[in-house]
């Protein structure tokens, strides 16, 4: 007889153990890519308009910063 149980683990993980392209493939699966803005023009132009339109803008905002520093916060 087989029983199937849920339970939840905590695990600390250094991301410098992971390549830069699987992260990104991460990110653009939750739909957090920059890669969707080939030129940082193009992703400020985004916030632009949502800003000047009351939208939220976080996470064009978000992408931004990944796409000029490579970092994700």
């Amino acid at each position: 007889m087989y029983k199937t149980i849920y339970t939840e683990v905590e695990v600390d993980v250094d991301l410098s153990d992971f390549d830069t392209e699987d992260l990104v493939e991460e990110l653009e699966s939750r739909g957090h890519g920059a890669t969707e803005f080939d030129d940082g023009r193009e992703i400020l132009q985004a916030i632009y308009e949502k800003r000047r339109l009351g939208r939220d803008y976080q996470s064009e905002l978000e992408q931004l910063i990944w796409l000029g520093l490579g970092k994700v916060i």
